[in-house]
């Protein structure tokens, strides 16, 4: 398993770890239900130096970005930030990701989840014809999330750039915590605020930076929260995960992200979603809260009031917010209307559950 900058520091701490993405990854500090909380009410710092990064530099660097991702990143200039897919040439996606604009058309930083980073690097590649300049920054590249209502108020105290007023989905580079040529961005995948920071892992950066945000918010109840609770805090605002809610066999239409399926442009696959837009799609993605007792889980079956199974749940969990089980499932169209009963199979049981509009929290 790959080390993060910050594994020794997980393991000082008793951190319960464990194998993610070919990581070894801090799952739980002092609990999961603390750890939402504390997120939720206050500040937390995630690790997630595993997700990957790679830069795209050159006159053509934006025409290969349009070519690949579903969203329109002609709209971005310096210092902002979207989210957009990479879709595949079967209907689905290949990723999902976050996308920098370094250098308005010519230099951007592409954000990539942990577990498809030679994926996207082959996939990006293969399209990469006009010579744009590919660095993959992944292995050298630390990140960390510091989530809650209170964390942009503790981090100020470490830079001097503006980051009080960072609006969504823009962000700043500068001095963080003594180390230079710090991303800092604000684009939280929790729904509670906060800023990444993005470092390049040199000369005990990793430490320095750690260390800093600790001395500053530990007093006022800063914690380190690991990934059980990053799930859980974006199953409640009902941001997708890949390789749950969105994969390869999953259109961006189904899961409810037309918002980022732009078709003032041509991308890959357009003209084949254009047209499912057009046509209407079979299934949907939905949130529903469970009315029986039980906790729906990934790849359980949904089924209706006649026990005829008409979808899957793709996550779920006990959500500490809201005392209540909560999840997302895929669902045939004609049951995904909000108030719409369904039920979810758990083991021989058919539990009673009930559509809801997302968020949840």
């Amino acid at each position: 398993m790959k080390n993060t900058p910050f594994t020794a520091i997980h393991l000082a701490l008793g951190a319960k770890m464990a194998e993610f993405a070919g990581y070894n990854m801090p799952i739980s500090y002092s609990g999961i239900n603390e750890e939402h909380h504390t997120v939720r009410n206050n500040a937390g710092v995630f690790d997630v130096s595993h997700m990957g990064e790679f830069i795209l530099r050159g006159d053509k660097a934006l025409d290969l970005i349009q070519r690949v991702t579903s969203n329109d990143a002609s709209k971005l200039s310096n210092g902002k930030a979207q989210y957009s897919c990479l879709p595949n040439t079967t209907g689905g996606i290949v990723d999902d990701l976050l996308v920098y604009c370094i250098e308005e058309n010519k230099v951007y930083l592409l954000v990539v989840n942990a577990s498809n980073i030679e994926k996207d690097w082959n996939w990006i590649s293969s399209y990469n014809t006009e010579g744009v300049e590919m660095e993959n920054i992944s292995d050298r590249t630390g990140l960390l999330a510091v989530q809650g209502p209170n964390a942009v108020k503790y981090m100020q105290e470490l830079t001097d750039m503006d980051i009080t007023n960072l609006k969504y989905y823009t962000f700043a580079k500068g001095t963080f915590a003594g180390v230079e040529n710090v991303i800092v961005s604000a684009t939280g995948y929790t729904g509670s605020g906060g800023v990444e920071i993005y470092f390049d892992d040199k000369d005990g950066a990793g430490e320095k930076i750690w260390n800093e945000i600790f001395r500053v918010g530990a007093p006022h109840g800063l914690k380190p929260i690991g990934l059980a609770a990053r799930d859980t805090l974006r199953l409640e605002k009902g941001f997708c995960l890949y390789g749950n809610d969105i994969n390869d066999s999953t259109s961006p239409l189904e899961a409810g992200l037309g918002w980022i399926t732009k078709f003032t442009k041509e991308f890959t696959n357009s003209e084949y979603l254009a047209a499912q837009k057009a046509n209407g799609v079979s299934r949907k993605l939905i949130g529903f809260e469970m009315v029986d007792k039980g906790i729906p889980r990934h790849d359980y079956t949904i089924v209706d009031a006649n026990n005829k199974a008409i979808g899957v749940v793709t996550s779920g969990t006990q959500a500490p917010s809201l005392g209540k089980a909560i999840g997302m499932a895929y669902v045939a169209k004609e049951h995904a209307a909000e108030g719409s009963e369904i039920f979810v199979q758990v083991r021989d049981k058919a539990l009673k559950a009930v559509v809801v509009k997302i968020p949840f929290a």
